[in-house]
C-alpha cells in the first residue's frame, strides 16, 4: 500500500501534524499509525484528566525560558505558532480554553475527552487515515525513493514522507527508528520527578501543602519558588518538580542522593523573621511556641519545624531564649535535608533526551540527515517545565511539521 505521508505515533504532535497537512494538501492520503489500542492516551491522563493544553504566556522569548532543554531551538518556531495559536487552533473547533490563576489553560469542559474529540474529529474530517494497533517495526530507504515501512503483522507499506512522533525516549528502544535513519540519541533521563527524604517526622507530614515556598539545591546553584507538598515518600509539589528539571542530567549523574534546602518564609529575609517571632513573644509570652504558627505554616508543620530547630515542646514565647531564637529562624530560613532517591510523576512522567537538535531543521522539523524525514515532539531532545508547556512544544512542532509536509505532497503523485 502506498501513502503521501505517514505519521508514526497518535500522540498530540503527531495528531496535529497529521490535521495540518491534511487540511493544506486536500486529497493527499495520510495515515497515523498507532502502536497502541489508542490514539492519545497522554492526552486523556494529562492535568488529572483535565488536559492542560497550554499556558498562558505570549512571548516567544519568555515561552522558551520554561524549557531546560530545547528553549533556544524553540525560540524561532515560537514566533510561528505559540500557545495563541494553539488556543485559536482549538476554539475555531467548538473547543474553548480557560486560564487558571497560574497560568495554566484547560478547555472550558475540564475535560480532556474534549481535546481528543476535536483531534479524532478533525482527522477524520480532513480524511487522515486513524489505525490503532499498527505500529512501525522498521524502515528501508528505497533506491526510488520515499520510505518502505515495515509494520507490525509483517505488513508493508511505502510513503513519500515519513513522520516519527513516536514520544519520549524513556527506553533504548523507543528511539531506535531514528537511530536506524542516521540520528543520534542525547541519553534519556527523567525529568519530572519527585524527592525521596528519609525523615520519618515529614512523611508523618502527607498531604500538607505550603505557598510558596523557594527550594534550593546549593551544590547545583539552583533554587525555584513555589508550592510545595508533603508526600509519604517526601516532597512534591510545584517547586521541586521544576526544580528536578532544572536539574534533571545532574541529579542523575549524582544517582539522586544530593543535599536540599527549604525555605519556608520566602518573602522574609532574616532580620524580618526574627523580628516577627521577637514581636510574638512580646504579644503572647504565655503561649507555647509549638502551639502558635506563623502563616503560611500549618500548624502540624510549624509544630515539627519548632522541635527539630532544638526546642522544647513545653517552651513558651517568654523563654525563649536569644540562641533559640536563631536555631528557630534558621530552621525556617533554611530547613537542610538529604535527598535519598526520586519517584517519577506519573502525571507527567515526562524525560529529557531524544533526537539531538541540531540534526533537525526546526524551521520544517525536517531532518538535517534523512531528507523527506520530519520529527516531532518528545521523540526531541526537548522538556518543558510542568504546567502545559510540554503540550506547547508537542503543537508547536507538529503544526510545522504539518504545514512543511503538506508543502512538498502538493507536488508528489503516487
Amino acid at each position: 500500500m502506498q501513502q503521501h505521508v505517514v505519521v508514526a505515533g497518535g500522540g498530540a504532535s503527531g495528531m496535529l501534524a497529521a490535521i495540518v497537512c491534511a487540511e493544506a494538501a486536500p486529497g493527499a492520503r495520510i495515515a497515523v499509525l498507532e502502536k497502541s489500542s489508542q490514539f492519545l492516551s497522554k492526552v486523556r491522563i494529562s492535568g488529572g484528566g483535565r488536559c492542560n493544553v497550554t499556558h498562558a504566556c505570549f512571548d516567544a522569548g519568555e515561552l522558551s525560558r520554561h524549557y531546560p532543554r530545547g528553549g533556544a531551538a524553540l525560540r524561532g518556531p515560537f514566533e510561528v505558532f505559540q500557545p495563541r495559536d494553539t488556543i485559536a487552533w482549538f476554539e475555531a473547533r467548538g473547543v474553548p480554553l480557560k486560564t487558571e490563576p497560574d497560568g495554566r489553560m484547560f478547555p472550558l469542559s475540564n475535560s480532556s475527552q474534549t481535546i481528543i474529540e476535536c483531534l479524532l474529529r478533525s482527522a477524520r474530517s480532513a480524511g487522515v487515515e486513524l489505525s490503532a494497533n499498527r505500529g512501525l517495526e522498521r524502515i528501508d530507504r528505497p533506491t526510488g525513493g520515499g520510505f518502505a515501512l515495515a509494520l507490525t503483522g509483517g505488513e508493508a507499506l511505502h510513503c513519500q514522507r515519513l513522520m516519527l512522533a513516536t514520544g519520549g525516549c524513556r527506553g533504548a528502544a523507543a528511539g531506535q527508528l531514528a537511530q536506524s535513519l542516521g540520528h543520534t540519541l542525547e541519553p534519556p533521563v527523567p525529568s519530572l520527578f519527585t524527592f525521596h527524604i528519609a525523615v520519618p517526622w515529614l512523611r508523618e507530614l502527607a498531604g500538607i501543602s505550603v505557598e510558596p515556598v523557594e527550594v534550593s539545591l546549593p551544590g547545583l546553584s539552583l533554587r525555584e519558588r513555589g508550592a510545595l507538598l508533603v508526600t509519604h515518600t517526601g516532597l512534591s509539589g510545584p517547586a521541586i518538580l521544576r526544580l528536578s528539571a532544572w536539574g534533571a542530567r545532574a541529579l542523575h549523574g549524582l544517582n539522586y542522593q544530593f543535599p536540599l534546602r527549604v525555605n519556608w518564609l520566602p518573602h522574609l529575609d532574616y532580620e524580618a523573621v526574627a523580628a516577627l517571632l521577637e514581636s510574638r513573644r512580646a504579644a503572647q509570652p504565655a503561649r507555647l511556641v509549638v502551639n502558635t504558627p506563623l502563616p503560611p505554616l500549618a500548624a502540624r508543620l510549624w509544630e515539627r519545624l519548632v522541635l527539630a530547630a532544638g526546642l522544647a515542646r513545653q517552651t513558651r514565647w517568654a523563654d525563649l531564649s536569644r540562641s533559640a531564637r536563631h536555631r528557630l529562624v534558621q530552621q525556617l530560613t533554611g530547613t537542610k535535608w538529604e535527598a535519598v532517591g526520586k519517584s517519577l510523576n506519573q502525571e507527567e512522567f515526562v524525560t529529557c533526551g531524544g533526537v539531538r537538535l541540531r540534526e533537525v531543521n526546526f524551521k520544517t522539523m525536517e531532518s538535517r540527515l534523512c531528507p523527506g524525514l520530519h520529527l516531532g515532539g518528545e521523540l526531541l531532545d526537548i522538556d518543558g517545565l510542568t504546567g502545559g508547556f510540554n503540550f506547547q512544544a508537542a503543537w508547536t512542532t507538529g503544526w510545522l511539521a504539518g504545514k512543511s509536509m503538506s508543502a512538498q505532497v502538493a507536488s508528489l503523485r503516487l
